[in-house]
């Protein structure tokens, strides 16, 4: 064979490769192995008019290294607010998107109330520009936050970015205050805890975190502040307490009076750099106390209201006096309503009508009751259960993520898949089996280190509509 032949073979080999690559352009080339998938090829993805959006990377370690590159297809915004798309869905799969939906308002909502997280995202950036001097965000959750799981890390990384410093409110008693790695918190044991599996008499409120608290004789509570960035201090310490006609305490030995007939009454106490909280009770008309809060004089405050055991149904038990009455003294700016664990009693369940229309209800009241804030709807998380001898994604998680999907898209408000974001189908197996260890043995509840990436996946999902709403 003569050197002229030889010398055309590398010209038939690089074109021969093109006419394959281009070839393999044309079909579904990506494959699966395991929990990995290749990226499909496309040599004509520039050159295309409708170019193939890239799927979504759900797993929560890619999740956390793209935090500073948001998904600019979630929200349309133009520069001053943000604008929603009335059935974002035909962009966005609900059930497996890992970023924030926004929705509009419904039909015949008040023109002031704005769609999904607008509301939040414009105070945000209120405060970063100095407009404002707080953000603050309401977060009710079962025992899936208790201990302040997840939002230990979503205050942390809000206040280091907007400013605050303070773990927000902390009840009078709790029964996770050993467990709580944010204040130290000790109580006497005298106090008489009303809430939602007790209910007040007909002439007391039952405070907003699910509990109202009744001094004994002798009882008193103890805060001290923890080696923590932005929880090494108390700045600003403020009691929340019901009606009262005439009571008294001390706090560090100074006095108060409590008076005030008001749902909410809010104490401001002069601390003077003071390494602890000690509140006692002195005697008077018996007081309804809330909680006592932890703020700095400016920044993004997360008070986590958690309570063990319940669905979010019980919410609707609370007074629509009493919050409207909190929003005046200490208000909100996001209310988030995180739920599912205990909605998922029985795994095979797939029928949640009795969960859906209570729960409209409670989104209902407090849509009216709290006008101006944003919600912020977070999904079950991925449970599982054994069936044959192997854990499985129960059938009841994706039953309930299309209920609290849709709770989300009636109300106007914001959505976010945690299952979707966590990993989707089986992922909570990989979260309780893999290394490092995220969640417990009951494949429900997250450990602390599965809490915090729970936070830090929150906080990119925030971060990534914030960013669109100020096109940084």
């Amino acid at each position: 064979m003569s050197g002229k032949n030889k010398s055309a073979y590398p010209f038939y080999i690089i074109a021969g490769t093109l006419l394959c690559l281009v070839a393999l352009s044309l079909v579904q080339n990506s494959f699966s192995f395991n929990d990995f998938t290749t990226r499909p090829l496309d040599l004509l993805a520039d050159i295309r008019k409708d170019a193939p959006v890239a799927p979504e990377d759900t797993d929560a370690d890619s999740a956390l290294i793209a935090a500073d590159s948001p998904d600019t297809t979630a929200i349309a915004t133009d520069s001053a607010k943000i604008t929603a798309i009335p059935d974002p869905d035909h962009l966005h799969n609900f059930a497996t998107y890992t970023g924030i939906i926004n929705y509009l308002p419904p039909e015949g909502a008040d023109s002031t109330v704005k769609a999904g997280l607008e509301h939040f995202l414009l105070a945000l950036d209120e405060l970063k520009a100095k407009k404002r001097k707080k953000v603050r965000i309401a977060y009710f959750g079962d025992s899936m936050i208790e201990g302040d799981l997840i939002t230990e890390d979503l205050r942390d990384s809000l206040q280091h970015l907007f400013g605050g410093e303070g773990v927000g409110f902390v009840p009078v008693t709790s029964v996770v205050a050993g467990f709580r790695t944010t204040i130290t918190h000790t109580f006497s044991k005298d106090w008489k805890d009303y809430s939602y599996k007790q209910l007040p008499p007909p002439n007391l409120f039952l405070g907003i975190s699910g509990h109202t608290f009744i001094p004994g004789e002798s009882s008193w509570i103890r805060y001290q502040p923890v080696k923590k960035r932005g929880l090494n201090r108390f700045a600003q310490v403020s009691l929340l307490y019901g009606p009262v006609s005439s009571g008294n305490i001390s706090v560090n030995n100074k006095a108060y009076a409590l008076s005030g007939q008001r749902a909410v009454n809010k104490l401001s106490l002069q601390l003077d750099s003071a390494q602890q909280v000690m509140i006692r009770w002195a005697g008077g008309s018996a007081a309804p106390f809330y909680g006592v809060c932890f703020e700095g004089d400016t920044g993004v405050y997360v008070d986590n209201y958690s309570f063990r055991g319940i669905s979010g149904i019980e919410l609707g038990k609370l007074s629509g006096q009493l919050l409207q009455q909190m929003q005046s003294e200490h208000p909100y700016d996001l209310i988030v309503l995180h739920y599912g664990a205990n909605v998922l009693w029985k795994p095979e369940l797939t029928d949640y009508k009795w969960y859906g229309s209570p729960m409209k209800k409670v989104l209902d009241s407090l849509r009216n009751d709290l006008p101006n804030a944003s919600f912020l709807v977070i999904s079950t998380a991925d449970k599982s259960y054994k069936k044959s001898g192997n854990y499985v994604t129960a059938p009841g998680v994706t039953a309930l993520l299309k209920v609290q999907h849709e709770l989300a898209k009636e109300h106007g408000a914001a959505y976010w898949n945690l299952y979707a974001a966590m990993g989707g189908e089986n992922s909570m197996i990989r979260w309780v089996e893999g290394d490092p260890v995220l969640a417990n043995k009951d494949y429900t509840h997250f450990n602390r280190q599965g809490a915090a990436r729970v936070g830090a996946l929150l906080y990119k999902a925030m971060m990534d509509e914030y960013k669109q709403l100020v096109h940084e």
